[in-house]
C-alpha cells in the first residue's frame, strides 16, 4: 500500500443517497399510487409511457414492461420475429440480449465488435449474414451508442430489422438523435442501476411505428385488446403502478444526472490518462469501463486501496454453457474475447463525489510504481 495514500473506501455504486436526495418526490409519487389504490395498468404508466416517448421526440409510443429482457422479448416479437428466424447480436454485453433472442423463439448469430467502442462492429453484419437473419439486435454498450448509419445501411441492404438495447444509454445520442429512435423498435431497462433505474424491476419498449407498439401491447398482458379477449398469443409483462410513478419522477433528472456522469468520466479521462486504456470520451457512462492488460492484478490492487470495481463482463454469451451451441467456440470472437480479459469498470454514478473520482485516480497512477 502507498504510504502516501490513506486508503479511503470507494464503494462500486450506492444507490441510497439518489433516492434520498429526491425522496419528498418519491414519497408523494408512491403515496399517490396507494391513495389511489389502482396498481396496475393505470393512470401511471399511461403518464409514463407519454412522457417518456415525448423525452425522445414526436411520433413515438412507449409500452411499459416488467423488465428490460422482457422488453426485447416482446419486441422480438412486435417486429415479427418468430421461431427459426436468426437474429445477429453481440456477445459482450451480458446474458439478457441473447436469452431475450432464445426466449423469442430466435437464434442468435454471435458477430464480434469494434474494439474502440466494443459496440458491434458494421462489417461484422456481412460476414455474418445467413438465409434465415430477420434481425440484427444492436446493444448501445456502457451508454456509447453504436455506429448506427453503417449498421442501418447494411440492414437495409440485407431487408433485416433492427432492435436497439437501450438499457445501458438512457438520454444518449448519436449524431444527434436520442438512441431508441434510430431502429425499428427499442428495448429499455429500468433496473434500478440504471441510468434511469426504478425501485424494482421495470422496461418498456419504444418505437415509431403504432403496428409495433400495438402489437407489443397485445404483447404484454395475454394478447388482450378487450378483457378477456386474447386476439393473439401472449403472456404477462406489466409494469405496475409505482414504479411508473417513481419513473416518471425520476425522469425529470435525467439530463442532470447524466450531466454529472459525463463530469466524472471528463475527471477520469484527465486525471488517470496513461494509467489505463480508457473509453470513448462520448456517451451517457452507465459504466466508466478501462482496459488494462493486467486486469486481474489492477481490480485486486484496487480493491486494497477500498475501491469497489466490477467487470463488464467476465465470459462471453457464446462462451458459456446454454448460448455455446450458437457460437463458433473460443476464438471466434477474438475482439470480444480480448476486450473480456481487459475490461473493469470503475465506480461511476452522480452521487460519487469529486474527491473520491481524484483518489481512484490516484491509486490508478501508483499501480505498478
Amino acid at each position: 500500500m502507498t504510504a502516501s495514500l490513506p486508503t479511503q473506501r470507494v464503494p462500486f455504486n450506492v444507490l441510497a443517497p439518489g433516492v434520498q436526495a429526491i425522496r419528498p418526490d418519491l414519497d408523494a409519487a408512491i403515496t399517490r399510487v396507494l391513495d389511489r389504490g389502482w396498481f396496475l395498468m393505470g393512470p401511471e404508466l399511461e403518464e409514463f409511457e407519454r412522457q417518456f416517448a415525448a423525452y425522445h421526440g414526436s411520433n413515438l409510443e412507449a409500452v411499459g414492461v416488467s423488465s428490460g429482457t422482457d422488453a426485447l422479448r416482446i419486441g422480438f416479437e412486435a417486429l415479427g420475429i418468430q421461431g427459426g428466424d436468426e437474429v445477429l447480436v453481440t456477445a459482450n454485453a451480458g446474458v439478457p440480449p441473447v436469452a431475450a433472442v432464445v426466449a423469442a423463439g430466435a437464434r442468435p448469430v454471435f458477430c464480434d465488435v469494434d474494439p474502440a467502442t466494443h459496440t458491434l462492429d458494421p462489417g461484422e453484419i456481412d460476414r455474418c449474414i445467413t438465409p434465415n437473419a430477420k434481425a440484427i439486435l444492436v446493444v448501445h454498450l456502457y451508454g456509447h451508442a453504436a455506429d448506427m448509419d453503417s449498421i442501418r445501411q447494411r440492414a437495409a441492404s440485407h431487408g433485416l430489422k433492427v432492435l436497439e438495447d437501450c438499457a445501458q444509454a438512457h438520454g444518449a445520442q448519436y449524431n444527434g438523435r436520442p438512441v431508441g429512435t434510430l431502429g425499428d423498435a427499442a428495448a429499455f431497462s429500468f433496473y434500478p442501476t440504471k441510468n434511469l433505474g426504478a425501485l424494482g424491476d421495470a422496461g418498456a419498449i419504444l418505437t415509431g411505428d403504432p403496428r409495433v407498439a400495438e402489437r407489443a401491447r397485445l404483447g404484454r398482458m395475454y394478447g388482450w385488446r378487450t378483457r378477456y379477449l386474447s386476439e393473439a398469443h401472449g403472456t404477462v409483462s406489466r409494469m405496475d403502478e409505482i414504479q411508473a410513478a417513481v419513473l416518471s419522477t425520476k425522469l425529470a433528472h435525467l439530463d442532470e444526472w447524466n450531466a454529472r456522469r459525463r463530469h466524472i468520466a471528463e475527471m477520469y479521462r484527465s486525471r488517470a490518462a496513461g494509467a489505463v486504456e480508457l473509453p470513448p470520451a462520448d456517451g451517457v457512462f452507465h459504466l466508466f469501463v478501462v482496459q488494462s492488460r493486467a486486469r486481474n492484478g489492477l481490480q485486486a490492487y484496487l480493491a486494497e486501496h477500498g475501491i469497489g470495481t466490477d467487470v463488464h463482463y467476465p465470459l462471453p454469451a457464446h462462451l458459456q454453457p446454454p448460448y455455446a451451441q450458437y457460437g463458433g467456440g473460443p476464438g471466434s470472437l477474438p475482439n470480444t474475447e480480448r476486450l473480456a480479459r481487459r475490461v473493469l469498470s470503475l465506480p461511476i454514478y452522480p452521487e460519487l463525489p469529486d474527491d473520491s473520482v481524484d483518489y481512484v485516480c490516484q491509486v490508478l497512477r501508483t499501480y505498478g510504481a
